[in-house]
């Protein structure tokens, strides 16, 4: 039991590689609240699996503030959280994603480590640990053609977490991020444009290991990076890939 008593926010906790890591931590012993915009997907998720059910939109402040207190209220307190909740837009030339697609990506994929750091780190201080973790993508590290923006929200979230290890480690806080490349979950379909056996097989041509990620591999290196194992790793943006980025 790694996490034992540990407490835990998972946003975009309803499917994909959030589901993956939910469920992970349950299996280790830590109280996890299942975050995400889909209530009624998260309360099927708590069903099945167990946890806390909570409805909330990643970027925005009120509701981001409501799932803290709901975590406090319900949990005792939170020591972990991770950021992975995440959209995308279609593959599109640069110049004719449309701003309403823009905004929707930033919004979600930033503003939402922006507004859970000021509902979370207050309290990491005054407790004297936390451990943060976002989840990225290798978008942010070697991009794709037609997924500019997408790429680019990811490269900021692995610039955000390195500045956020600088300035939180000597409060005790740790801020990792985990670098995954595209995988078996609900968004495949939107990074591809369209889910073919000829599509699927130019992606996989980019990844040494042949294969996609799993919501698994990215629970396996949450748990690591999350649990006291992890005591003295922070500012890492960890590629779960395959290779991809080598």
């Amino acid at each position: 039991m790694r996490l034992q008593g540990k407490r835990a926010i998972v946003t975009g906790a309803a499917s994909g590689f959030g589901a993956g890591i939910a469920q992970r931590f349950l299996t280790e012993g830590a109280q996890v609240l299942v975050a995400d915009i889909n209530g009624d997907a998260a309360e099927a998720f708590v069903a099945e699996h167990g946890g806390i059910a909570c409805r909330v939109d990643v970027s925005d402040r009120a509701s981001v503030a409501e799932m803290v207190t709901q975590a406090n209220d319900q949990m005792g307190g939170v020591d972990i959280l991770v950021n992975n909740a995440g959209v995308t837009h279609l593959p599109t030339p640069l110049d004719e994603v449309s701003e309403e697609d823009f905004d929707r990506v930033f919004a979600v994929n930033c503003k939402s480590v922006y507004l859970t750091a000021q509902a979370l780190v207050p309290q990491f201080k005054q407790q004297g640990n936390g451990a943060i973790l976002n989840i990225a993508s290798t978008a942010g590290v070697s991009p794709r053609p037609r997924l500019n923006w997408y790429n680019a929200s990811k490269g900021w979230m692995i610039t955000a977490t390195r500045t956020m290890a600088v300035e939180l480690a000597p409060e005790g806080i740790r801020v990792n991020a985990l670098n995954p490349v595209a995988g078996e979950t609900p968004l495949l379909k939107s990074f591809m444009g369209e889910d073919t056996p000829e599509i699927r097989a130019k992606f996989l041509s980019t990844i040494p290991l042949g294969r996609f990620s799993t919501p698994e591999d990215l629970a396996n290196a949450a748990l690591y990076l999350c649990s006291d194992e992890a005591s003295m790793v922070t500012g890492v943006c960890m590629e779960v890939d395959g290779g991809r980025c080598i």
